[in-house]
Order: structure tokens, then sequence, then C-alpha cells
């Protein structure tokens, strides 16, 4: 057990540890999502593990990480559950409006200076959906429990969480490579997969909240929102599916 997989595998690479280390927890204390969530998963109800990835690319690109870590769960939960699942922007993994798992990047500057900066994804991802509790923390819009499901539940079967990993590493060595991520290839897979592409949302940042219907995730992995008659493009922000019911949002 530790707080964070993710605050392990950052304090190894600050401390200069090699790309590849793979941090697994059978639970977490402090695990955290986005947006500071917290991500409560009790003993072997979720694979909980964090890469520590040195990508030999440019600032612009590193967002390609992430993804196709993302990728490479949503590969997994298909060859070891059978079943198909979505990517919510930017990296959640979703079964209908259900929360399968999320991806969870942080860059860590390494010491010694001169190392390549390292990149520390996290990956929660459900295995049996009784007792998982992913909720939000902190105020403002937004603020509430999100409704998961479990890789068990999906599959109607138990699933193995070691044979989960194996095959999302699996994955991922054949999508990173030696560094090396493919971007528009990697960027069409994403959008083929992605469940918010012309979806009507409700984005809530810390400016405000803003309700439209995604037209693009762009090559650089940002979301193009078409709000009223023009479009917003952003980086970041929280994002919640709508029913398709105008007065939904």
């Amino acid at each position: 057990m530790v707080d964070s997989t993710n605050r392990y595998a950052a304090d190894a690479a600050r401390a200069g540890a090699s790309e590849g280390l793979v941090v697994v927890a059978e639970e977490q204390t402090a695990g955290r999502g986005r947006l500071g969530r917290t991500w409560v998963a009790p003993r072997g109800a979720a694979l909980l593990c964090s890469i520590l990835l040195r990508p030999r690319l440019a600032p612009g690109d590193l967002h390609l990480v992430p993804t196709v870590v993302a990728l490479a769960a949503a590969d997994a939960a298909g060859e070891v559950g059978g079943v198909a699942v979505a990517l919510k922007w930017p990296n959640d993994l979703v079964a209908g409006d259900e929360k399968l798992g999320g991806i969870l990047a942080e860059v860590v500057v390494s010491d010694p200076p001169g190392e390549r900066a390292a990149l520390v994804v996290g990956v929660g991802l459900n295995l049996e959906a009784s007792g998982v509790r992913a909720r939000l923390a902190g105020t403002g819009p937004g603020v509430g429990a999100v409704a998961v499901t479990g890789l068990a539940e999906l599959a109607g079967r138990a699933v193995d969480r070691d044979e989960v990993l194996t095959a999302l590493l699996g994955s991922l060595r054949r999508r990173y490579g030696a560094g090396g991520i493919p971007a528009r290839s990697t960027m069409e897979e994403y959008r083929r997969r992605c469940a918010t592409i012309g979806r009507r949302v409700r984005v809530v940042m810390a400016q405000g909240t803003l309700t439209g219907t995604v037209l693009a995730v762009d090559d650089a992995g940002r979301l193009v929102l078409g709000v009223g008659g023009g479009r917003v493009v952003l980086t970041s922000a929280d994002v919640v599916h709508l029913r398709d019911d105008p007065a939904a949002g």
C-alpha cells in the first residue's frame, strides 16, 4: 500500500530512476485524479499503477504520452475483458456515461540536472465497481459523485489485475517504441475512440462554465468547442457529457 503511485514514481524520477519504472499498488491512501479529485479504491478493486517515461518529444507533443497510455488501457480492457470502451476527453475511459478509469500525467524535473525531464503517468482502472468511489474534491460547479463501472461488471466475470496490467504494458510498448510516438496516427485513433466528439457538453473551468457541442479534438490534444456561432479552444477543463435533450444544458 502507498499513498500515491504517482508520488512514489515522481520521487524515483527526481532521484534519476530510468525510464520504464512501473509502480503498482494494491491500495492507495491518497490517490489523485484530475483537477484535485480523489481516487479511492478498496484493496484489490482496481488496477492502480504509475509508469515513468522519459520521452524524446518536443514540449508541444508531450500530450501524446498520456494519450497512448489511455489507448493502451482501452486495448487492455478489450483484450482481457472482451469489452469495447471509449475515451472521454482528455483521457478517461468510459462505458456509456459511467467511468471505468482515468489517466493522470505529471511532468517531473529530474535530479541531477541534464537528465531528460520525466513524465509520470498514473492509471486507475476499476476492476470491481462495487466499493470503488471516485468523488470530486473542492467546491464549485460540477462537484458531486462520479458514476463508475468496473471491468468485471462489463465483462460479466472476474478479471485478473495482473493480466490487465500485462496487456496494458504490452500495448504501450508497441505504441511508445523507443520514445517516438507517431503523432498523426495516434491522434487519428484517439479521435475515432473519443466519445466526447460530437457531444453536447458542459465545460467547467476556473473562469466559469460553458455549454456547447464538441466539434473536434485537434492534433495538439485541445478540445474545440462550438458555442453559439463561434469556437472556443481549450487545453484543460472538466467536461460533463450532457443528454441529447437540449434542456439538459
